[in-house]
């Protein structure tokens, strides 16, 4: 089969399409997938300049997300019979084989049936950001009817999809956003409040749009200043998510704890890097639920690029220029 290898650390020039065995059922309870797509996400660029989690596996096969048809399965599958079209998000982090290949084999235990009124190729956007923003939003932040949420870089692939989750949380939603295209995407996702973040300064403006308050919660997905900024953008006693690793200073420190914020963070990636079976079977849980949101119209995914499996490394210069809109996707014949 053909598929990406990453033979070293280092820039998107280490992705090398290459034709290796199909993979084997490592157990019993193992499916293999013939893939329709795989999800590039900026998680991909970051383990492919540094494995951090597994750096002696190499080489190993990126991506996280995928979704296809089921071509094989195991003697004790009950979950799954050959034919079933799947989604998923699992391996390519150095433990497991990735996405970024023709076929791939993975636990039945950890992939859901594909939402059934969307593009096979599409569902494979989905299930990282999905997770990822049901955990934030959710379980970090407990985010409630009538709450105020303030999401950063809201037309991104990981913003979109919140945006659609806080809308039908019953959250009113102000966004991050870095042109008129992208205002437009957010608003008719279900932002109230657009702040273009290169003209308006987005504290200023979300306490303009909550009297002065703050916002109940503050998503953050771009890290650094965004980060440190939004704490005066949360009310006090409220909740700021992030995704990314953060460095407080001790004056950054004290305006949390003077304000009673509740700084929490967000690694989906966790139950898969510290072996949580159960955890990771309730993450595809919320791909169950997801994909029942996507089949009753609630929610959608927007896929902005689409490269074949052997252009991966264009796929991540794009995805590392910044300020992408939507989802970027590897398609397989």
């Amino acid at each position: 089969m053909k598929a990406i290898l990453m033979n070293a650390a280092g820039d998107a020039s280490v992705l090398k399409i290459s034709e290796i065995a199909k993979p084997m059922l490592p157990s019993a309870r193992h499916v293999r997938v013939r893939l329709a797509a795989a999800g590039i996400n900026p998680l991909d660029t970051k383990l492919r300049a540094k494995p951090v989690y597994h750096p002696d596996k190499l080489p190993a096969i990126l991506g996280c997300d995928g979704a296809g048809l089921i071509e094989e399965i195991g003697s004790e599958v009950t979950r799954f019979k050959a034919g079933d079209a799947v989604y998923f998000c699992n391996g390519g982090i150095g433990d497991e084989p990735g996405s970024y290949a023709e076929y791939t084999t993975l636990h039945e235990d950890y992939c859901a049936m594909s939402p059934a009124n969307i593009p096979l190729q599409d569902a494979a956007a989905l299930p990282l950001a999905c997770i990822t923003d049901w955990e934030a939003l959710h379980d970090r932040a407990s985010l409630a009817p009538g709450q105020t949420i303030l999401i950063h870089a809201a037309a991104g692939g990981t913003g979109h999809i919140a945006v659609q989750l806080a809308h039908h949380l019953g959250a009113h939603i102000a966004v991050t956003v870095g042109d008129e295209k992208k205002a437009g995407l957010a608003h008719a996702l279900g932002a109230e409040k657009i702040i273009h973040y290169k003209e308006q300064d987005f504290v200023e403006e979300t306490l303009k749009w909550t009297d002065g308050k703050g916002a109940d919660v503050v998503f953050d997905t771009v890290g650094g200043d965004t980060f440190l900024r939004s704490l005066h953008a949360a009310k006090v006693g409220g909740k700021v998510v992030t995704l990314l690793s953060t460095a407080l200073s001790l004056a950054d420190a004290q305006l949390a704890r003077l304000r009673n914020l509740s700084i929490c963070y967000e690694l989906m990636l966790a139950p898969q890097v510290m072996n949580q079976p159960d955890e990771r079977i309730r993450q595809r849980r919320i791909l169950e639920d997801c994909a029942h949101r996507v089949e009753a119209g609630e929610l959608g995914v927007l896929v902005t690029h689409r490269f074949p499996l052997e252009e991966a490394a264009t796929a991540h210069r794009l995805m590392e220029s910044g300020g992408i809109t939507g989802k970027i996707i590897l398609t397989m014949d």
